[in-house]
């Protein structure tokens, strides 16, 4: 990879995470728009994607993202509001540039297609359209250095006036200075408001000098001009004359807004608190000199008596207190940010998932090793042994640990969903979002997006009801969608959950009979009837929508995350809502499993969903040798013996009594009964190829020490097997 290919993959990875963010925080500012932070946010994004586009010459992007930058820098200036069409506007931006983006790597020497041009204009025609008096207003046209335009509308007249203090000193008229004249040069950059002459140090009788000055002016000044602009009108006189110069209220908070911005180069190094100020415009350099100069001399007279550079700025109303301890502020949380920086690396996803490869390898050789050991009583090598399988213990979950990522930035991109779903069905719909901490697999992270949509946008559509209808069952107009998540017994638990009208049984069944999925006169258990909805071409909605209403989507969705060895279930009551519950591995890579034996074949237990391990006879419980029941101490069960089910076994001996491992899939038990137990074994998951792959009971292979093959057992599909006959034959009895 060329350092151009790595650079263009950095700013895409920058790029996708800012316009995250950017899409959050517009979500965030629809509950808050007074939120300067997540202003700040928006705009820093489409700063910077901007300015990173103008690296590569990405021109179309450079373009549309400046426009919006504009309106950006309007809103955190507060000339202009930010409102619902606004945000839904910024939103579509955010789209937009994704799509630009998309065409400058694809496409880069193709000229941008019409459709992308024609939504462009579009959006600007909307950024641009949005107020008539903010148009009215002058942009700010320079940068964060602070050329700052002052509006000179009718309406700023509320006090955003400059206000200049001049002490001439008592040789100004002998050396030729003329106050006037720098008066009337100062006219030339804007208007002079008031002026207050005073001769505070004018003495009295013989002691008064006609040849000295003692002018002092108090100068209320509006022009469209900076501080800088300002002192260098009295550029001749700053040997004769102490000037003060105090911006406008409005250029306060201007810098202010300035200083709670984020600039580009926050980590590169940290800027001193001068540099700081005279780079958003608080300052000059002349000021910052003459405060240093004030310090050195606190310094040479009494060290420990020298104030800090801000508290003199302060002193000597060179800049103001809410502006330094912003710049303070600023500078404390530059320092953390490249503290915490400096703990983390980018690390390409492929570099770890080859690490994983080779930890799982690692494992097989040290499960070899130890097989080897105990086969030969190598008792001067047990020690060592157990000590390289406690490393290599160690070294997997500090591997697999690298891999894993919150699950709480996927919940939030379901913001926009929830928002754009609620408005293009005109139902008010809040989504809840809780466990975003909790972490698991990023490859299951990834492929657990898309049913997650699915399943969401069914909730808006099919659960949700609309407001008259939730006012008429008594109902608040504002659904909820709760989207949830936990880590439970090694697996990681999503649900989602809605206050809509819930399914109905009746109709599900209906349905399913009239698409021939079930015969009339078949006995189902309510849950069974939920479970219909997960086949293939079966929908509720008598019409479809281009949401939903297709019965294409939810056998998908099982598919999609059976494929990542989880399950999905389904709970609903009827006018109180439905709850949809995932259960998902928490890494797709190692596991820790329980190794049985069977007909001589060996199989892998998913550890966590082992409960216990007893021997199967009359004197540690009851079985129904028919049924396939069995009573352990006082709960039943339905047991599988997996030789039966694997090897097609017919008859038992009854010489050796048999073993049962007791697996708890969500609130289901089952028994497997096996011929041994070996006890716990580190599982590097092997996925089987395509001609196992259909295999029932059977989620994946695992290499043992030996070199065998042993089966990773599929428990959620081996429990439905040994529970759906057995309950509609016995219903009631299970529970």
């Amino acid at each position: 990879m060329s350092e151009l290919d790595a650079a263009i993959q950095t700013f895409v990875q920058e790029a996708d995470e800012l316009l995250a963010e950017m899409e959050l925080a517009l979500l965030g500012l629809e509950d808050n728009p007074d939120d300067s932070e997540s202003i700040n946010s928006v705009f820093r994004a489409m700063h910077t994607i901007k300015g990173s586009s103008g690296l590569f010459g990405f021109d179309s992007i450079v373009a549309f993202a400046h426009e919006a930058e504009t309106v950006l820098d309007q809103v955190r200036r507060g000339q202009r509001e930010i409102d619902g069409a606004l945000i839904s506007t910024l939103l579509n931006c955010k789209d937009h540039t994704s799509k630009l983006i998309e065409h400058c790597l694809t496409e880069a020497e193709q000229e941008l297609p019409q459709e992308l041009k024609l939504t462009g204009e579009s959006l600007i025609k909307q950024l641009g359209g949005a107020t008539t008096k903010q148009e009215s207003l002058p942009v700010e046209a320079g940068s964060k250095h602070g050329t700052s335009e002052t509006s000179e509308t009718e309406d700023d007249t509320n006090g955003n006036d400059w206000v200049i203090l001049l002490e001439f000193g008592p040789d100004a008229l002998r050396n030729g200075m003329d106050p006037l004249s720098f008066i009337r040069y100062l006219k030339t950059l804007g208007d002079i408001v008031d002026i207050l002459t005073s001769t505070p140090d004018l003495p009295t009788g013989d002691a008064m000098d006609p040849e000295s000055c003692y002018l002092h002016f108090k100068i209320v000044f509006r022009g469209n001009t900076d501080k800088q602009g300002i002192e260098s009108v009295f550029e001749f006189a700053e040997d004769d004359c102490e000037i003060r110069i105090i911006p406008p209220h409005s250029q306060i908070e201007h810098y202010l807004s300035l200083l709670a911005e984020p600039s580009d180069e926050d980590g590169a190094q940290v800027e001193r608190l001068g540099e700081m100020l005279i780079n958003i415009g608080a300052l000059t350099p002349k000021e910052v000199v003459k405060a240093l100069q004030r310090q050195s001399e606190d310094k040479a007279e009494s060290p420990e008596q020298a104030k800090p550079i801000g508290e003199i700025l302060v002193e000597q109303q060179l800049a103001e207190q809410p502006v330094v301890e912003q710049a303070l502020k600023k500078q404390q949380n530059v320092k953390q940010k490249i503290a915490a920086e400096a703990n983390y690396i980018r690390v390409d996803s492929e570099k770890l998932g080859k690490l994983i490869n080779l930890v799982g390898e690692l494992v097989i050789s040290g499960a070899a090793m130890r097989m080897m050991v105990d086969r030969h009583g190598l008792s001067d090598v047990e020690e060592v042994a157990v000590s390289m399988n406690d490393l290599v213990s160690e070294i997997r979950d500090t591997a697999l640990e690298l891999r894993m990522v919150a699950i709480g930035e996927t919940f939030s991109r379901f913001r926009r969903v929830v928002r754009d779903v609620s408005n293009e069905l005109n139902k008010q719909i809040e989504l809840k979002i809780t466990g975003g901490e909790t972490e698991l697999d990023k490859t299951v992270v990834e492929k657990i997006n898309d049913p997650l949509t699915h399943l969401i946008r069914n909730s808006l559509d099919h659960g949700i009801e609309m407001p008259e209808q939730r006012r008429a069952a008594g109902k608040p107009e504002q659904g909820t969608v709760h989207l949830n998540a936990y880590h439970d017994s090694g697996h990681i638990v999503i649900q989602i959950a809605d206050d809509g009208a819930g399914l109905n049984d009746e109709k599900i069944r209906a349905k399913a009979i009239a698409n021939g999925l079930i015969t009339a006169d078949q006995v189902l258990t309510k849950q069974e009837v939920f479970d219909l909805i997960f086949e293939a071409g079966l929908s509720t909605k008598d019409e479809a929508s281009n949401l939903s209403g297709r019965g294409v989507g939810m056998d998908v969705v099982r598919r999609n995350i059976e494929a990542l060895r989880g399950s999905v279930s389904l709970d609903s009551e009827a006018g109180q809502g439905t709850t949809v519950t995932i259960h998902l591995p928490l890494t797709l890579a190692i596991i820790d499993g329980f190794m049985v034996e069977a007909e001589q074949e060996c199989y892998i237990i998913p550890l966590s969903m082992v409960e216990e391990c007893v021997e199967m006879g009359p004197e540690e419980c009851e079985v129904d040798e028919i049924q396939h029941y069995v009573n352990l101490r006082g709960e039943v069960m339905p047991y599988l013996r997996l030789g039966d089910y694997f090897n097609n076994r017919k008859q038992h001996s009854n010489i050796h009594r048999e073993s049962m491992v007791v697996v708890r899939f969500g609130q289901t038990k089952v028994g497997f009964v096996v011929d041994k137990l070996h006890g716990e074994h580190q599982t590097v998951i092997k996925p089987l190829g395509k001609v196992f792959e259909q295999l029932k009971g059977i989620s994946g292979a695992t290499v043992l020490g030996s070199g065998d093959v042993a089966l990773i057992l599929d428990v959620q599909g081996l429990v439905q097997f040994a529970t759906r006959d057995k309950s509609r034959a016995s219903i009631g009895l299970t529970g």
